[in-house]
């Protein structure tokens, strides 16, 4: 049973901590969430140095919104991470959503799904070690340049799920992915996301079956834990208007910690995220006491 670690975002000076910790325990990955228009660190650059502080532990975006990043820089960032981490890198990648983030990074919000298409086939080509294509930020077939090292340390690049809940993220799984991540469903309705994920697989004619995980939000500890997780994850979610709701399936006793974990692995799913809010350290020892 793989078991990893969703990374607090308000306290980036704990992080060391928590991964130091997290590598000395049962824990399989750390994952960081992205933003732009927010407080959080940069999840590359941070889990660079997480990774270079650690020497078992995965390190994992939980998602990059890829379609803010320029398409050669982030090829080369991601094989960087991937190469010095020892192939310990898996590139959690998605759109979102916030229209601020787009603004900010001077991207069209409205062909987000478009250029995370184009993106991928330039990401993948790179990692290969091929001819890099350019045209704008690299969505042209026509002139090209490179190859961009270095090469990944994983053949054909870092592992790549995908995250979302529409059609598309699915066929991207299918199309160009190592597997898919869903978070903030029950295990219910991610069984139904979970199967879909794999009969498209199949269609697509690929091999083996795709890698599954799930992730569930928690807070462990005394009051002042849940009180600070609730801020911030409340916080995070008051763009969807839906924060309450989300705040709802915050797990924070250890019997409901336990029992998400073996139902989301009862689905099928490979690896389940605790995604942690609240900055104290001590929740690591808390949750590996929990795991079934």
């Amino acid at each position: 049973m793989n078991v990893g670690l969703g990374l607090p975002i308000n306290d980036p000076a704990k992080l060391l901590t928590w991964a130091r910790r997290a590598d000395a325990g049962p824990f399989s990955t750390l994952g960081l969430l992205d933003r732009l228009v927010y407080d959080n660190p940069e999840p590359l650059v941070t889990l660079a140095v997480l990774a270079g502080a650690t020497s078992r532990v995965r390190v994992q975006t939980e998602v990059l919104i890829a379609p803010l990043h320029n398409t050669a820089i982030l090829a080369k960032q991601a094989a960087t991470l991937d190469r010095l981490s020892g192939g310990r890198f898996t590139l959690g990648i998605g759109t979102a959503g916030r229209e601020d983030d787009y603004l900010a990074a001077g991207a069209d919000v409205r062909r987000r799904g478009r250029r995370l298409d184009e993106q991928l086939a330039l990401l993948r080509r790179a990692w290969s070690g091929e001819p890099y294509g350019v045209g704008g930020d690299g969505g042209g077939d026509g002139d090209r340049v490179g190859p961009i090292g270095p090469a990944p340390a994983r053949p054909g690049g870092p592992e790549v799920l995908f995250g979302g809940f529409v059609p598309a993220v699915f066929e991207r799984v299918a199309r160009w992915g190592d597997g898919f991540l869903g978070a903030g469903l029950g295990p219910e309705w991610m069984d139904t996301a979970f199967r879909d994920v794999e009969q498209r697989w199949a269609l697509a004619g690929r091999e083996g079956r795709p890698r599954l995980v799930a992730q569930v939000n928690v807070a462990l500890g005394p009051d002042a834990v849940l009180a600070e997780a609730r801020e911030e994850m409340g916080g995070y979610y008051a763009f969807t208007g839906r924060a309450e709701h989300m705040l709802d399936g915050l797990l924070t006793t250890p019997a409901r910690i336990r029992e998400a974990v073996t139902a989301f692995t009862g689905i099928g799913a490979d690896e389940v995220m605790l995604y942690c809010w609240a900055s104290d350290p001590d929740q690591i020892h808390r949750l590996a006491d929990t795991l079934p």
